[in-house]
This record gives C-alpha cells, structure tokens and sequence, in this order.
C-alpha cells in the first residue's frame, strides 16, 4: 500500500495561477511563493467584500482515538466531491504545526487520494506564517525584559508576568525555565516558560483579526502580566503593537493551495483545539465564503473541542453560521469507545459499536443544541464488516439523523459524492430555526463555564480551584468576565480525564486557572492536567524522516 506522501509525491500539481482561474482570482490577485503556492492580496480580499456569501459547510468529528478518524482527510475529500457534482468549492483549513508532524498525531494535510499539496511543503515551513507568530510572539518577550532591564517604567512584577515564549516544537525540557541569569549585564532574572507555537495568543489573534489595523488593535490588548500594585499591563502600554504588526503582515494574508483534484484550499492559521480555539482564521473562512458557492472547514479534535469554539467564538465573528455540519466518525474509533484494545480492532464487535456509538450520539446532540442541521459521515476502513456498517447506518437513522459512508481517502471525489450530495439537500433547505450559542456571552464567567460543561461535555458540575477562584473576583474587577470561554481540556474524552471514553456522565470538571487573552477576545479556562507545552513520544515521527538527494521528503507520513 503506497503512504501518504508516496501518493502526493506522484500527482503532477497545477500551477496555482490556473487553480484559482475559475474563482475569478488574477495572477495580479496573488503573491506566489513558486510555482504552488500563493497568498490572496489585501486588494483582492477588499475587493470581494460586496460578494454575497456561500454556502458554509463545518466538519467535526467524535473524541479521536489512536484508531483514526480522518476529519481533515473527509474535509477535502467532501470539497473535492462538491465540485465534483457541480457546485464551485473553496476549502478551509488550518496549517499543521511542527510540534505534531514530527511528534506523534502526524500532519495536517488529508490521506489518500484527499490530501492537499504539495504536502511536504504544507507540514513543514509553508510559506513562513508559523514563524512569523513565533518571531512576533518572542519578540513581545524580548520587548517585555528589556523593559524591565532599561529601569521597568510601567512597574511590571516579575513574579506576575503571564507572557510565555514559543516554539513551534514538543520540547517539554521549556516548560519551565530561568531567563536573565549570568549577572546584571545580562538582564533582571525571572521565571519563565515556553508553549508552543499554535497555542501563543498571537496566533489565537492572527486567526481572528479582520485586517491589519484590526490585527494592532487586538495586539494592543494582549495581557503580559501585572504591577506590583496588581494593574494589567498590556503590549498597548509598552507600545509595541505596530513592531509586531509588521512582523505579521505578510502572515495575516490567506495561503493559497490545491487538493489532488485541484480543488481551491486555503490554508491559514493553526490554533490547537484543546488549548486555544481550533480553527482556521476568520479570514480565510470569510474570503472563501466569498470566493465560491461552497465553501469545507474543519474544526479541531471532536466537536465538544473545536466545533464548540467554532460556534461560540468564532461565528460571532463570521458573516453567518453552517448551513449544515458534518460529524466524522469510523467504527474502529466507535469500538474503542465502546472498550476494544487497538489491537482487537479487526474484529467485528457490534456490542462494542453500540455501546461506543454513546460517543457520536453524544456529539450529534451537542450540534443540534445550537440548531444548525447535522449529518453524519462514515469515514470507512477496509476493516469494517458488513454488520458493523448496518448497524452503524441503523443507529444514526434511529436518531432522525442522516448518514453517508465515504470513502475519499481511497477513492477520493467518488467516494464522497453520496456524502456530497446529501450536504447539498441539507445546506439548501430553508433554515427553519435560528443559530443559538451554548451561553449569553453576557453570563458570568461561572454560568458560561458551567453551560459549556454541562450542556456539551454532559458533566455534573465544574470545580474551581482556589487560583480559578481569585481570578473570577479580579476579572470581573476589570470587566473581562463579559467574553467568550475557551476550554483547555484534554481532546480523548468529553470529561477532564482522557482515559475515560465512551460517554462519561456524573463527572466533575477541575478549572486550575484562567488565562485572560483579551486580544483573542477570550478568556482561555485550563481544565484537569493539560499541558500548553506538548512532550514527544518515545518514538517520536521524526525517526522516521529524512530527505534524499533529490530534495524529496522521506517518511514525512
């Protein structure tokens, strides 16, 4: 069986310039980094603002499991179906992070004959946007200490400086270090730490910054810590917004690529969906929505993760809701769910499958809450059996929602058309009820946490921990309680603990702390143990990598 990149790496790509010709895009609209890849200009974006808006469709999935999912693999492969049966489609997805390509969950790029191209380039630099985060974030860490060398003005605590550095890696050996160490030449010393890049908030920022002045109001806002006197000291204080601006100009702008099939994608941003908000920038998403008649996003991990802050945080910044939402599920995941070991895996088991199907019902439930239509898409494995997949279809149809097999990662577009075609029946319906978010976003950062906790993940309760507690008094203090909640929980479970699969209930949810990302617009709630700073795995992906004479990529999945 050919890998990933085997298959990537024997498409012979279309200039980028011809894949964007029938979404009315000029070779003057673009600025091309060779001969595959390009950025849309700021003048193209402006100009497509009085373009009315397409069709949006959103595909989530269930808790993934190490048997796979395959929601961005589905995610292509749907957009590739659509135009396939005739309606012009622009796909939307986020750009992979280092820190998983060469840790363990792998790249961001599809499989199969659904993958968009070139994948080498994609999983690795890109066109420099991750970088660009990575420079701007660092360089407000910089600007932060040598504040502080050059005499501290703002009186900024050392001991309350929240900032943390970035790499785009899994490089656990950062996340708590000791900066300014080396005597008073070298700088004042203090506790420091990195995350990774894709959890910084500038991407949060980058990803729903509007434009470039829109970009430096939100920069102005970033919290970087306190004063002795426990005031809020911003990047707008240290002034410093415009220098980081210009770090990100060019990120700012969408990347353009194609799938196997020469489907449009653009491919823009990459916030983690258990720490951050899990989506591909709203700039993207809105020039897409004017670009073409359908336009495929993904949000990250299950829909209690990414679809959740898809609906909650990033909508309200969109010109419109999904007109349909795609819910990815395989029966390997479902089995796991419902108790099977990864090893037992090719065994039919349909007590397993049942009882593992509390997983999607679960996440099916939680998107009809905010009443927008939902389906179902069974990404198939050769493994399945006949049964399995009878029962699966059976399940769904029982609960009154629609389900298609698929199968684009082996047969790309004509696996999907079924699929496709039914997205197209769901997203031209008259809608019949209105968008509704999980909370009033004027609730209490309390009533939002528990509405999240309760309502999507289907816990008893939500524990806050005494650090969660004085926050809860001093952000209302400032006024920050009136934003939107980004949950930081683990992506394996509904609850806080990511062994427990299935459909958990009766658990409690621990909130340790609260991270105020007031340029985002969020408020970030750290649940349980997760970390903002990811560890590699014994055997890490990059064992495997390595690059021959030629320039070609080896082993890259």
């Amino acid at each position: 069986m050919r890998t990933d990149i085997e298959i990537a790496q024997e498409v012979k790509l279309a200039p980028i310039a011809e894949v964007v010709k029938n979404l009315n895009v000029e070779v003057d609209d673009l600025e091309f980094y060779g001969k595959y890849k390009a950025k849309l200009s700021f003048e193209k974006i402006d100009a497509l603002k009085t373009n009315y808006n397409g069709k949006l469709i959103l595909v989530t999935a269930i808790n993934p499991t190490p048997a796979g999912e395959g929601k961005s693999t589905v995610t292509i492969g749907l957009g590739d179906a659509l135009n396939k049966v005739g309606k012009k489609t622009v796909i939307a997805l986020r750009e992979p992070s280092l820190g998983p390509v060469m840790g363990v969950k792998g790249g961001a790029t599809g499989g199969g004959l659904a993958q968009v191209l070139p994948m080498e380039d994609i999983n690795l630099h890109f066109t420099g946007d991750m970088h660009a985060i990575t420079t701007a974030n660092n360089a407000l860490s910089a600007l932060i200490d040598n504040h502080v060398h050059q005499g501290n003005e703002l009186n900024i605590d050392l001991r309350r400086v929240i900032w943390k550095r970035v790499v785009d890696l899994n490089d656990r050996a950062l996340r708590h270090v000791v900066v300014g160490l080396g005597g008073p030449i070298q700088g004042v010393p203090r506790e420091d730490g990195f995350d990774i890049t894709v959890a910084s908030e500038i991407m949060a920022i980058l990803c729903l910054a509007m434009d470039i002045e829109d970009l430096k109001r939100r920069l102005a806002k970033i919290v970087i810590g306190y004063t002795y006197t426990r005031e809020p000291v911003t990047c707008g204080d240290l002034q410093v917004e415009g220098a980081l601006a210009l770090l990100l100009k060019e990120a700012l702008k969408p990347n353009i690529v194609q799938t196997i099939e020469k489907t449009p994608a653009l491919i823009h941003g990459g916030p983690f969906a258990n720490i951050a908000h899990g989506c591909n920038s709203v700039l993207a998403t809105t020039t897409a929505l004017k670009l073409g008649e359908y336009v495929v996003t993904e949000a990250g991990f299950g829909a209690d993760l990414g679809a959740e802050k898809f609906l909650n945080i990033k909508v309200p910044n969109l010109p419109k809701a999904p007109d349909a939402v795609v819910v990815v599920a395989t029966i390997r995941a479902l089995k796991m769910h419902g108790g099977v070991a990864k090893e037992d895996l090719q065994v039919e088991n349909i007590t397993a499958l049942k009882k593992g199907f509390a997983n999607l019902e679960k996440h099916i439930e939680n998107i009809q809450s905010f009443n927008v239509p939902v389906m179902v898409a069974i990404n198939e494995f050769i493994s399945d059996t006949k049964l399995e997949v009878e029962t699966l279809l059976k399940l769904c149809q029982e609960k009154g929602v629609r389900v298609k097999l698929c199968a684009v990662w082996e047969k790309g577009s004509a696996g999907g058309v079924a699929l496709a075609k039914s997205v197209i029946e769901v997203a031209e319906q008259i809608p019949k009820q209105t968008f509704q978010p999980t909370y009033d976003v004027k609730d209490s950062i309390e009533e939002k946490v528990t509405a999240i906790v309760q309502k999507i993940y289907g816990g008893d309760k939500v524990i806050f921990e005494k650090k969660a507690k004085n926050q809860l008094t001093m952000f209302k203090k400032y006024g920050w309680d009136q934003l939107p909640i980004c949950m930081a929980k683990t992506q394996y479970s509904l609850s806080d603990d990511p062994k427990s699969l299935g459909r958990p209930s009766g658990f409690r949810i621990t909130i340790r702390e609260f991270v105020p990302k007031l340029g985002a617009g969020f408020i970030v709630a750290l649940t349980g143990d997760v970390m903002t700073m990811p560890g590699l795995p014994k055997c890490p992906a990059a064992l495997n990598m390595d690059v021959n004479a030629k320039g070609e990529a080896i082993g890259l999945f």
